[in-house]
């Protein structure tokens, strides 16, 4: 089992910045790749960004490419989201997660299965 704890979420205005942090426990945290994925009221689950365990690889969703950008510190078990130029459609509930396993490509990040989530953390943008 992994659990995910994440944490900064808030209200912030348009054209702001939040970040937003993953705090994992309980397996080998380079052993996971890292995702952040969100929900916006009536919307899907989409995809934000993913980072591989080995770091170096990453993937965006297009909509976040320029504004975002997704790290991971493997001493602290962490991982991170730095959202700026925050706009009001990037209002949503986040989520954490992880995946175990091999990948091919930074795009399997997004398409992959996570495994473990954390409980979601609310950031709301006001324009």
């Amino acid at each position: 089992q992994v659990q995910l704890v994440e944490s900064g979420g808030g209200l912030v205005q348009a054209g702001g910045s939040l970040r937003l942090s993953c705090a994992a426990s309980g397996r080998t945290f380079v052993d996971y790749h890292m995702g952040w994925l969100r929900q916006a009221p009536g919307k899907e689950r989409e995809f934000v960004a993913g980072v591989a365990r080995s770091g170096p690889l990453l993937y965006y969703a297009d909509f976040v490419k320029g504004r975002f950008t997704i790290s991971r510190d493997n001493s602290k078990n962490t991982v991170y989201l730095q959202m700026n130029s925050l706009k009001a459609e990037d209002t949503a509930v986040y989520y954490c997660a992880a995946k175990s396993g091999a990948i091919t490509a930074a795009q399997d990040l997004e398409i992959m299965s996570y495994e473990y989530w954390g409980q979601g953390i609310q950031v709301t943008v006001s324009s």
